[in-house]
This record gives structure tokens, C-alpha cells and sequence, in this order.
């Protein structure tokens, strides 16, 4: 569909903050108050251990920009506390720097096709297991890439994506964690198929041209030349919908008018994903289109299913488990975690509930703070486990002073949130260093 574009050349590893694992000995000592019960001489106790894990928040901090804040306002409540500090992502935007900042990973930058077929430049990152590529989609074939005035939905195309995992194999990665939100296209992810040698061909065994619209053309896919490589590649993608392909709920009848297509255009594209979805079936011999997540990024979640065998996944669980969330929390005595805000959208599965309902499940304590809060999803929860819901920024206050200021009110409240702690020691139960 596109000839391959010439790769430059990788960007060194951008220097970024260690995060310290908390028996690290260059650590220092705790201060010989710190961590005291104030009840009596005797030994201190070994210093608190904190892991600080929020989202980022979204208009003000990334991730790790949060994640520093909070680890600040820690050691300066609590002097001596042992800070981890470990930035999450949802698996949109933001996902692989968070991945990279947690294992110490690096980027690469390519000049790709963009999703009109002008070239881009889009980075993926190289974690720091030396294995592991994180491809966001957005960052080659994003909507974001397009201005409005010249959204084209019919000719979208995914190929930059899979250029960018071809690099990705050419590196040596054999893991791939793709995050697919944010897409320009809905071109049923064959686009990103043809950059790794798939052929989608019409009657007359002619290539179609970019896009969802000439699908409705379709009449072979030949894999012959799809990328050997990719057997031996386990993917796993960050997907936060559940829509299938084809249908009401489907990709371009649900998220096409989202990227500009006019009802007539919708229906050009829901036939020529019918028809993918046909053809596919009989070229597989297994009908994949009314999987949950097949209709995600315009089809690219049925690509990567039925074709590339991956395996779908809620997005903040996929970024947990690759930076080893659960490792971290077993050395933990407590756990901050936040985002820009925290509503009943969060209880639907986001971030912050999920960081919840594993501390929940290993009975460590776990106080949100976040940008701001609405009060009524508190009781809720509470019952997963969260011991203190804090809103960081002062009220009241504009909008947008907040955000200018996000990082000092969230270092400020992750300060209160400590000092009370401390204090709520030595009169009461709360939080105990573990030995050890």
C-alpha cells in the first residue's frame, strides 16, 4: 500500500530518575525520630516504605512528572520514609513513557507513513529488559496527526504503525505491548498488515489503495509475505472497549463520526469492514469480528487478533504488570496513587481503582490524591480498600491556575497526607514499618 520509508537513527536513551528499590543501601538512614511511636525509648523501627504509583494528570503532569511531586511531598512529611516512585498508564497516551521511566528503558524515533501517507516522525520505546518494544499507535497513525480541516476517513491509513513494529522486530524485540487508542483511522488494521507484508488484493489481484473505503473491493489477502518473525513475537494490547468490529456498536458506526466521516462515509466503511471481515474468515478459517475489542482503533484490534494472534487486555493492567507492580507492592508498608481526577469514571475500571483493588488484595493501605475529587464515589472506594481520598488542589480556584500549579499543590497534599500519618501513629492505628 506504501513502500517502506528509510529508518533514521535511534535516539540515544534519555537520561531519566532510577527508581531506588527500597533495600537499595545508598538510601540514608532514617532520621532517629523517624517512625518513632513517641511512647518510650527503644529501637526504631526500619523506614516506612512508600510506593508512589499514580496516572498522570491529563492537562498538568505526566505520570512520572506526578509520580516525582508526590515522592517530594513524602520524604518531606515523613524524613527517613524509603520512596519508590513508579509512574502508571492507562495504555493511552502517555503509556510508554511511563514504561520507560519504571524499567529504565530507551527510545528510538523513525520517519514513518502518517496516516494521510505523509511521512511522520514517531517514536517506540525499548524497555529496559531489552526485549520488550511499546508501540503506540497514536504516535503514527493518531488522530491528533490530522487537522480537522483535512480528516480524510476513507484513506486513513495504519501502515506507519506497523513500520513501527518492524522496526521494533528488526531491534530483536519478541514482545510487543501495542496501546491503541487515539487512532485517525478505520481501516481495519490492514494497513498496518501491508507494512509487515500482508497483501489485500481486489478481483482483478491488484493491491487496494490506503484506507477503509477500497475495502469494500476486497477479495484476497495473501499473507504469504507477511514477517516470519511475527510467529515467534508474543503481543499484547492495551484496550479499554469492548466493540466488535462490524454492527451498531461496531468500529465506524460508533467511532468513525469521531474522526470526521459524514453518515455516508460511515456506511462505506462499516461495508468494507463487512467485507474484511468476510474475507478474513475464510482466509483464517475462524471468524474473529464480534470479539470484544475487535472494533478498537477502526478495526486495529481485529487485525491484531485474528492475524497476529495478540491478546487484548485492560490497558492499566497491562502497564502494572510490565513495570511489576505486584513486586513492588510486597515490599510496600503503603501506597500513593492518584490521577487528574477521580469520579465515577474511575470506578469503571480505571487506573486508580486498580492500583486499589491490588493493594486491597494484599492488605496494604492506599491513600488517592488527586487533582480534584468528587466526594460521592468515596464510600465506594473505601470498600476497595482506600483508606483516605484527598483532592490536591486548594479550593476555590481557576481551572487553569490549578493546573499551573498541579505539581507543587500535589507535592503540598502528599506532605499533609504524611505528617497526618505520622501523627496518626502515635495515637492510633495506622500503617507499621515492616522489619525486614
Amino acid at each position: 500500500m506504501h513502500p517502506p520509508s528509510d529508518p533514521r537513527q535511534a535516539e540515544a536513551p534519555l537520561p531519566h530518575p532510577r527508581p531506588r528499590a527500597p533495600e537499595d543501601p545508598r538510601l540514608p538512614p532514617p532520621r532517629p525520630d523517624a517512625g518513632s511511636s513517641g511512647r518510650g525509648p527503644g529501637p526504631s523501627p526500619p523506614p516506612l516504605r512508600v510506593l508512589v504509583a499514580p496516572d498522570s494528570f491529563k492537562g498538568s503532569l505526566t505520570a512520572p512528572e506526578a509520580a516525582s511531586a508526590m515522592a517530594r511531598g513524602v520524604r518531606r512529611g515523613w524524613p527517613g520514609a524509603a520512596v519508590v516512585a513508579l509512574p502508571l498508564a492507562d495504555g493511552g497516551e502517555g503509556t510508554a513513557a511511563a514504561l520507560v521511566q519504571a524499567t529504565g528503558g530507551c527510545w528510538f524515533v523513525r520517519r514513518v507513513t502518517g496516516p494521510l501517507g505523509e511521512p511522520v516522525d514517531a517514536r517506540w520505546a525499548l524497555l529496559g529488559d531489552g526485549r520488550t518494544a511499546v508501540i503506540e499507535m497514536a504516535a503514527a497513525s493518531g488522530l491528533l496527526l490530522v487537522p480537522p480541516d483535512r480528516r480524510r476517513p476513507l484513506e486513513a491509513t495504519t501502515f506507519g504503525t506497523g513500520e513501527l513494529i518492524r522496526d521494533a522486530l528488526d531491534h530483536g524485540c519478541r514482545r510487543l505491548l501495542v496501546a491503541i487508542g487515539g487512532s485517525a483511522t478505520t481501516d481495519g488494521g490492514t494497513g498496518m498488515l501491508a507494512a509487515l507484508g500482508a497483501r489485500f488484493l481486489d478481483a482483478a489481484g491488484a493491491p487496494l489503495p490506503p484506507g477503509g473505503g477500497p475495502l469494500r473491493r476486497l477479495a484476497r489477502i495473501d499473507l504469504g509475505g507477511l514477517d516470519p518473525r511475527l510467529a515467534e513475537t508474543a503481543i499484547e494490547v492495551a484496550c479499554d472497549v469492548d466493540n466488535p468490529l462490524t454492527g451498531p456498536r461496531g468500529a465506524a458506526r460508533v467511532y468513525a463520526p469521531q474522526k470526521g466521516a459524514t453518515p455516508e462515509q460511515v456506511e462505506a466503511l462499516e461495508a468494507g469492514l463487512l467485507r474484511l471481515a468476510d474475507v478474513a474468515a475464510r482466509t483464517l478459517g475462524r471468524d474473529l469480528r464480534d470479539e470484544p475489542g475487535a472494533g478498537a482503533a477502526g478495526g486495529l484490534g481485529f487485525a491484531l487478533l485474528a492475524f497476529l494472534g495478540a491478546r487484548l487486555r485492560p490497558g492499566a493492567e497491562l502497564v502494572m504488570d510490565a513495570v511489576g507492580f505486584d513486586r513492588h507492592l510486597e515490599r510496600a508498608d503503603l501506597v500513593l496513587t492518584g490521577e487528574g481526577r477521580t469520579d465515577a469514571q474511575t470506578l469503571a475500571g480505571k487506573l486508580v481503582a486498580r492500583v486499589a483493588d491490588r493493594c486491597r488484595a494484599r492488605g496494604r493501605p492506599v491513600v488517592v490524591i488527586s487533582g480534584a475529587v468528587d466526594p460521592a464515589v468515596e464510600p465506594a472506594l473505601r470498600q476497595r480498600g482506600v483508606a483516605a481520598l484527598l483532592a490536591a488542589t486548594p479550593a476555590p480556584m481557576p481551572p487553569d491556575q490549578a493546573m499551573a500549579r498541579a505539581a507543587v499543590h500535589l507535592e503540598v497534599a502528599a506532605t499533609t497526607a504524611l505528617r497526618l500519618l505520622h501523627l496518626g501513629t502515635r495515637f492510633g492505628p495506622g500503617p507499621r514499618p515492616r522489619g525486614g
